[in-house]
Protein backbone atom coordinates (compact mmCIF):
# COMPACT_ATOMS: atom_id res chain seq x y z
CA UNK A 1 0.00 0.00 0.00
CA UNK A 2 1.39 3.48 -0.67
CA UNK A 3 2.57 5.60 1.81
CA UNK A 4 0.06 8.48 2.31
CA UNK A 5 0.98 12.44 2.67
CA UNK A 6 0.70 13.48 6.61
CA UNK A 7 -0.09 16.92 5.81
CA UNK A 8 -3.18 16.20 3.24
CA UNK A 9 -6.24 15.25 4.56
CA UNK A 10 -9.14 12.66 3.02
CA UNK A 11 -10.43 15.65 0.85
CA UNK A 12 -7.31 16.55 -0.66
CA UNK A 13 -6.27 19.80 1.79
CA UNK A 14 -3.57 20.86 3.22
CA UNK A 15 -3.92 20.93 7.22
CA UNK A 16 -1.84 20.56 9.76
CA UNK A 17 -1.22 17.62 11.52
CA UNK A 18 -2.49 17.16 15.20
CA UNK A 19 0.39 15.20 17.20
CA UNK A 20 -1.70 15.79 20.52
CA UNK A 21 -1.71 12.07 20.96
CA UNK A 22 2.10 10.98 19.65
CA UNK A 23 4.54 10.11 22.10
CA UNK A 24 7.40 12.84 23.28
CA UNK A 25 10.37 11.49 22.66
CA UNK A 26 14.15 12.77 21.63
CA UNK A 27 14.65 13.65 17.98
CA UNK A 28 17.31 14.66 16.64
CA UNK A 29 17.80 15.40 12.64
CA UNK A 30 21.44 16.74 10.59
CA UNK A 31 21.13 18.21 7.46
CA UNK A 32 23.92 19.59 4.89
CA UNK A 33 24.74 21.83 2.28
CA UNK A 34 27.23 23.55 -0.05
CA UNK A 35 28.22 26.65 -1.50
CA UNK A 36 30.46 25.95 -4.16
CA UNK A 37 32.59 29.45 -5.14
CA UNK A 38 35.88 30.60 -6.83
CA UNK A 39 38.73 29.86 -5.25
CA UNK A 40 39.92 33.49 -4.80
CA UNK A 41 36.32 34.19 -2.97
CA UNK A 42 36.98 30.77 -0.66
CA UNK A 43 40.48 32.28 0.19
CA UNK A 44 39.05 35.95 1.27
CA UNK A 45 36.22 33.94 3.64
CA UNK A 46 39.13 32.34 4.98
CA UNK A 47 41.70 34.74 5.17
CA UNK A 48 39.15 36.87 7.29
CA UNK A 49 39.79 39.57 4.34
CA UNK A 50 35.88 39.93 3.84
CA UNK A 51 35.09 44.09 4.56
CA UNK A 52 31.32 42.69 5.78
CA UNK A 53 33.60 40.86 8.56
CA UNK A 54 33.66 37.38 9.63
CA UNK A 55 31.59 35.41 7.21
CA UNK A 56 31.00 31.69 8.77
CA UNK A 57 29.98 33.40 11.88
CA UNK A 58 27.38 35.79 10.59
CA UNK A 59 26.06 32.56 8.51
CA UNK A 60 26.20 30.31 11.77
CA UNK A 61 24.18 32.70 13.87
CA UNK A 62 21.63 33.05 10.70
CA UNK A 63 21.35 29.01 10.76
CA UNK A 64 20.27 28.93 14.80
CA UNK A 65 18.15 32.02 13.83
CA UNK A 66 16.15 30.58 10.68
CA UNK A 67 16.12 27.08 12.63
CA UNK A 68 14.00 28.78 15.82
CA UNK A 69 11.85 30.39 12.89
CA UNK A 70 11.21 27.52 10.87
CA UNK A 71 7.40 27.30 11.78
CA UNK A 72 6.60 30.78 10.99
CA UNK A 73 8.23 29.81 7.47
CA UNK A 74 7.01 26.31 6.44
CA UNK A 75 3.10 26.47 6.86
CA UNK A 76 2.56 23.87 8.81
CA UNK A 77 5.24 22.79 10.66
CA UNK A 78 4.68 22.68 14.42
CA UNK A 79 6.23 25.30 17.11
CA UNK A 80 9.12 23.57 18.67
CA UNK A 81 11.05 24.58 21.54
CA UNK A 82 14.37 23.17 19.94
CA UNK A 83 16.86 21.90 22.76
CA UNK A 84 20.23 22.07 20.47
CA UNK A 85 21.15 23.41 17.50
CA UNK A 86 24.33 23.18 16.23
CA UNK A 87 26.16 24.20 13.19
CA UNK A 88 29.02 23.44 11.63
CA UNK A 89 30.89 25.26 8.65
CA UNK A 90 34.32 24.55 6.92
CA UNK A 91 35.80 25.32 4.22
CA UNK A 92 36.75 22.56 1.41
CA UNK A 93 39.61 24.25 -0.20
CA UNK A 94 40.17 20.88 -3.00
CA UNK A 95 36.48 21.69 -4.21
CA UNK A 96 36.18 25.67 -4.05
CA UNK A 97 33.24 25.14 -1.80
CA UNK A 98 31.98 25.74 1.90
CA UNK A 99 30.02 22.54 3.55
CA UNK A 100 27.63 23.97 5.98
CA UNK A 101 26.04 21.02 8.43
CA UNK A 102 23.09 21.63 11.09
CA UNK A 103 22.19 19.33 13.69
CA UNK A 104 18.78 19.98 15.69
CA UNK A 105 17.22 17.97 18.48
CA UNK A 106 14.26 18.24 20.66
CA UNK A 107 12.10 16.61 22.85
CA UNK A 108 8.55 16.43 21.37
CA UNK A 109 5.94 15.26 19.47
CA UNK A 110 7.23 16.19 15.82
CA UNK A 111 10.17 15.69 14.13
CA UNK A 112 13.35 18.79 13.49
CA UNK A 113 13.90 17.66 9.83
CA UNK A 114 12.30 20.52 8.67
CA UNK A 115 14.65 23.03 11.08
CA UNK A 116 17.98 21.45 10.39
CA UNK A 117 17.18 21.87 6.62
CA UNK A 118 15.95 25.59 6.85
CA UNK A 119 19.36 26.29 8.91
CA UNK A 120 21.66 24.94 6.40
CA UNK A 121 19.83 26.86 4.04
CA UNK A 122 19.62 30.43 5.24
CA UNK A 123 23.24 29.79 6.52
CA UNK A 124 24.20 28.85 2.81
CA UNK A 125 21.81 31.72 1.70
CA UNK A 126 23.95 34.24 4.30
CA UNK A 127 27.25 33.11 3.00
CA UNK A 128 25.66 34.25 -0.83
CA UNK A 129 24.73 37.28 0.79
CA UNK A 130 27.89 38.38 2.17
CA UNK A 131 30.03 36.93 -0.61
CA UNK A 132 27.85 38.58 -3.90
CA UNK A 133 29.49 41.74 -4.05
CA UNK A 134 32.70 39.62 -4.64
CA UNK A 135 31.15 36.62 -6.75
CA UNK A 136 27.40 36.37 -8.05
CA UNK A 137 27.49 33.11 -9.69
CA UNK A 138 27.99 30.75 -6.33
CA UNK A 139 26.40 27.98 -6.31
CA UNK A 140 24.48 26.45 -3.31
CA UNK A 141 23.80 22.71 -3.90
CA UNK A 142 22.85 19.55 -2.24
CA UNK A 143 21.05 20.69 0.27
CA UNK A 144 19.51 17.23 2.08
CA UNK A 145 18.62 15.52 5.19
CA UNK A 146 21.33 13.41 6.39
CA UNK A 147 19.82 11.51 8.94
CA UNK A 148 16.93 11.33 11.83
CA UNK A 149 16.04 9.63 14.98
CA UNK A 150 13.59 9.55 17.26
CA UNK A 151 9.68 9.13 16.82
CA UNK A 152 7.30 6.84 15.57
CA UNK A 153 8.90 6.50 11.84
CA UNK A 154 12.42 5.35 13.73
CA UNK A 155 15.69 6.54 11.69
CA UNK A 156 17.01 7.17 8.87
CA UNK A 157 20.25 7.73 7.11
CA UNK A 158 21.24 8.92 3.78
CA UNK A 159 23.23 7.03 1.86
Amino acid sequence: MPQSFSHINQHGDAHMVDVSEKLITTREAKAEAFVLMNVETLNMIIAGKHHKGDVFATARIAGIQAAKKTWELIPLCHPLLLTKIEINIEADTDNHRVRIESICRVNGQTGVEMEALVAVSVAALTIYDMCKAVQKNMVITQVRLLSKTGGKSGSFTAK
